[in-house]
């Protein structure tokens, strides 16, 4: 095997691990939440909570597929601006994510648990049932 060929295959299966990860991570929190309605336990924030952070890791593996992919095959000026990118855009969906699934800024979490204001769990207080 060449080195092309070797990346090529490392990037498809980073490709493949991210998807399996969405995949997995959304059949785990879709069956949970059933758990949930039938023990008739609130679920919705739960959910939403499990499948934010099962897209935030997805999208990362993605990232590292397109990072492994460019600067390992095609490290041209045209890739890396579109890398670059694609990067911004990943990250910014990563951190509306968070925000949406936490009630937080990212940033801010530490200083509300210590406060008492976020549960550990992932939900603000203000949601916790």
């Amino acid at each position: 095997m060449h080195y092309r060929e070797v990346i090529d295959v490392v990037v498809r299966m980073l490709e493949v691990a991210g998807v399996a990860v969405l995949f997995v991570g959304f059949v785990m929190a879709v069956a949970q939440s059933v758990r949930g309605l039938i023990n008739r336990v609130a679920t919705y924030a739960e959910l939403r909570r499990r499948l934010g952070r099962t897209l935030m890791i997805s999208l990362e593996i993605l990232v590292a597929a397109d990072v492994v992919q460019t600067v390992a095959l095609d490290l041209t000026l045209e890739n890396v601006t579109t890398l670059g990118l694609l990067v911004l855009v990943r990250t910014v969906l990563s951190l509306s994510i968070s925000i949406e699934v936490e009630g937080v800024l990212p940033w801010r979490r530490a200083e509300l648990e210590a406060a008492g204001g976020i549960v550990p769990g992932g939900a603000s207080s203000r949601h916790a049932e």
